[in-house]
């Protein structure tokens, strides 16, 4: 599928891009699944879906990548020249290089794009994606907490209930889980990690954001897990993380942002410094979907990487 994409995305970019006429016939079967487009649209909706799938997939890129790929596509309002190679000379001029790197920047454009588009779901998937999710740890006292706080953005009318589960393993049931706001908190089984339903008061209509956040307090400080570790679902766009560790004792913390999740995974993670208060703040943006983020502060086998998923 990566090649298919590949290629569909190098045809797409000729000519006026996504501004092409007829364009329903220079979408791809591959590009097509990725947009979810399906026979029963017609042009106008197809464009609508490509063009949201392609600017939704180049917010991901790397910053140095987004301009090039933004004009090649013809995904900039006030650059629609007809030609691929016109768009490419106006990104030349706008970060004065030649149009050579210009052009390598937009293969390498495509290439990511490719593997975002087989990789991530789109963000109407399910009907809604995380805008934030904001975790305090405190570890600092008997009874160690964990406060999670959701801000969701719902993409689709009628949404009437948000699945997520716990960032830590399951470890018993000495863990004590509380709704603080944000609708009604149903449990789902896991064996791994607890999952829940939030239920919001009424059902979500597009275009709207909803809060919700829930408290873990565990029964003594054996039951939380060393780790608190993150494998998205659906993209979220920022995953903020604090941790308090007791003053008077050193800790050996590893970050990890966006990893795969695989037997070496301890090799891709950063250690991470304590501050003098205890502290460890990490800030994760633009999370994927099957990758790991987060942090882990112990060498628990309950806390490896194929449990997060």
């Amino acid at each position: 599928m990566m090649k298919n994409l590949v290629r569909e995305l190098k045809t797409l970019r000729k000519g006026r891009g996504v501004h092409a006429a007829r364009i329903a016939d220079k979408i791809g079967p591959a590009l097509a699944a990725a947009c979810g487009i399906t026979r029963a649209d017609g042009s106008v909706a197809a464009k609508q879906k490509l063009v949201t799938r392609l600017t939704e997939l180049v917010e991901q890129l790397p910053e140095d990548l987004q301009l090039a790929a933004r004009a090649a596509f013809g995904l900039i309002a006030d650059v629609r020249h007809p030609l691929y190679q016109e768009r490419v000379s106006w990104v030349a001029a706008e970060i004065d290089r030649d149009s050579r790197t210009v052009r390598r920047r937009v293969d390498e454009a495509v290439d990511q794009l490719a593997e975002l588009a087989a990789t991530t779901v789109r963000r109407d998937d399910g009907g809604w994606h995380t805008v934030e999710l904001s975790v305090a740890v405190a570890l600092d006292r008997g009874q160690p907490e964990v406060l999670e706080r959701y801000q969701v953005l719902v993409d689709q009318d009628g949404v009437d209930s948000l699945e997520f589960a716990s960032l830590f393993p399951v470890l018993g049931r000495d863990v004590d889980v509380q709704l603080l706001y944000g609708g009604t908190l149903r449990e789902r089984g896991g064996a791994d990690r607890r999952g829940f339903t939030l239920v919001p008061a009424e059902p979500l209509v597009r275009g709207e954001t909803h809060d919700f956040a829930v408290r873990y307090r565990f029964a003594h400080r054996d039951a939380m897990p060393p780790c608190v570790l993150h494998v998205p679902a659906r993209p979220c766009d920022v995953f903020d993380l604090r941790v308090r560790f007791e003053h008077d004792r050193k800790r050996l913390v590893r970050a990890f942002d966006g990893v795969l999740q695989r037997s070496d995974v301890e090799a891709n993670g950063l250690q991470q410094a304590v501050d003098r208060a205890g502290e460890v703040h990490l800030r994760f943006r633009q999370l994927l979907p099957g990758l790991l983020y987060g942090a882990r502060w112990g060498s628990s086998a309950v806390c490896s990487a194929r449990r997060a998923s």
